[in-house]
């Protein structure tokens, strides 16, 4: 009876606990869309479009991204082309092709990593790049909505 109760306890813990999970896009896979996780993810494919994930984003050399990458933290063997948004630690490795802005707390590059952008370590503009982040997160617009809202800010500025 107790060995009962273990498993079905364990069971439930894993059931309940996503944050530990590991997404895996293996090589060969083309993913068009963004992709938002609580847990870690392993890219080894393609993606075009962003990722958001509150842990840890690791591309391997065979990995590669067009789009942005809002993450906790990150190691990159493979090639991006977009923003790199990472809260703590962002770590190059040797093979990784960064075309793109960088915003991270701590960074480390291993020799032969090739860069092409800004990187930027300045700890208001990691906070800024998340608030950003999570209003689009959590309303997106559309670009007709948008200009709307010019129009509207616009007329209400100007003088009458």
């Amino acid at each position: 009876m107790s060995l009962r109760n273990k498993n079905s306890n364990t069971m439930a813990k894993n059931n309940n606990n996503t944050s530990n999970s590991i997404n895996l896009i293996g090589q060969g896979t083309t993913i068009k869309g963004d992709i938002n996780s609580d847990g870690d993810i392993r890219i080894d494919g393609s993606l075009k479009g962003n990722i958001i994930s509150k842990g840890k984003v690791v591309v391997g050399t065979t990995g590669n991204i067009k789009g942005e990458i809002n993450c906790k933290n990150t190691d990159i063997s493979g090639k991006i082309e977009g923003k790199i948004v990472v809260s703590e630690l962002l770590s190059l490795k040797s093979t990784a092709n960064i075309i793109g802005d960088i915003i991270t707390n701590k960074l480390a590059i291993e020799p032969g990593t090739k860069f092409s952008g800004t990187c930027n370590m300045n700890e208001s503009s990691l906070t800024d790049a998340q608030k950003r982040e999570g209003r689009r997160e959590e309303k997106p617009e559309r670009k007709e909505e948008g200009k709307q809202e010019e129009k509207i800010q616009e007329h209400q500025e100007s003088p009458e």
